[in-house]
């Protein structure tokens, strides 16, 4: 039997990236839509009537969590995320399904036997998806609202699998054309993720932009000291990299 999907992502290479390998992995679904916004996924589902809906959770205007809730009695529902491992256990505890990202062929195809089985088993959405989806969005959102909460680890491709890297091993992070180059004692990797998004998701205590496109692990300062043109020039802890700090960053050192 044929269904039929839609891939709601506001970046172009994930959506490109995983109808390609749906294609590979799935040769009986059919994606009908592919939205770059909350509000473009909810016009879709109205017009193609999708059994599948893969959501981005952060989407500009209404999120993927947003749009989870108005179309849980529509459509089966998978979730793609960035979070960090709190919103993962949340979806785990309440059996929403999810990838996270980078999306692995791996966990592709164990999310794609899961919406098989249930498709086969029930054709229609589960009865209270949208009371489950209410209470994540519940959950993430009380979280958010007790305190920071810190990006713990980096996740990073590494051939057909992910690599997980704990936050704490890494010196620095520089930006590299439109990836971001990760530097870790062990050698490094990049990411796909931004230095922007970084800066709002790592601990500001423990790691402090110091240029536009670096980030450094505080813990990693051995000394800074500044150039004949009034920038920083910072020493990291066994290594020999030296690192620009930009004027507008220089207060973060004056306590040192």
């Amino acid at each position: 039997m044929t269904y039929k999907a839609i891939i709601a992502d506001d970046e172009k290479e994930l959506r490109t990236y995983l109808k390609t390998m749906l294609a590979e992995t799935w040769s009986q679904l059919e994606i009908c839509g592919e939205a770059v916004n909350g509000r473009e996924a909810l016009r879709m589902v109205e017009a193609f009537a999708p059994q599948i809906a893969f959501l981005d959770i952060k989407m500009p205007g209404l999120s993927g969590l947003d749009v989870a809730k108005n179309i849980a009695g529509n459509c089966r529902i998978v979730f793609i995320t960035a979070f960090d491992q709190y919103a993962v256990e949340a979806f785990e505890r309440d059996a929403v399904d999810y990838l996270v990202k980078p999306v692995t062929k791996k966990r592709l195809l164990q999310t794609i036997n899961r919406l098989k089985k249930h498709l086969q088993s029930s054709p229609e959405p589960p009865t209270g998806l949208a009371e489950i989806i209410t209470r994540v969005l519940a959950d993430l959102q009380g979280n958010a609202g007790t305190g920071y909460r810190s990006l713990q680890w980096i996740k990073t491709q590494h051939k057909d699998s992910v690599r997980l890297i704990p936050v704490e091993e890494v010196d620095y992070f520089q930006a590299e054309d439109k990836y971001t180059l990760v530097i870790t004692a062990k050698g490094e990797a990049l990411i796909k993720k931004s230095i922007k998004e970084l800066s709002q998701e790592l601990d500001p205590q423990r790691f402090w932009q110091i240029h536009r496109g670096t980030i450094v692990n505080v813990s990693r300062i051995e000394d800074v000291g500044r150039s004949l043109t009034g920038r920083g020039i910072l020493k990291l802890k066994n290594r020999p990299d030296s690192l620009t700090v930009s004027r507008q960053y220089l207060h973060l050192f004056k306590q040192m």
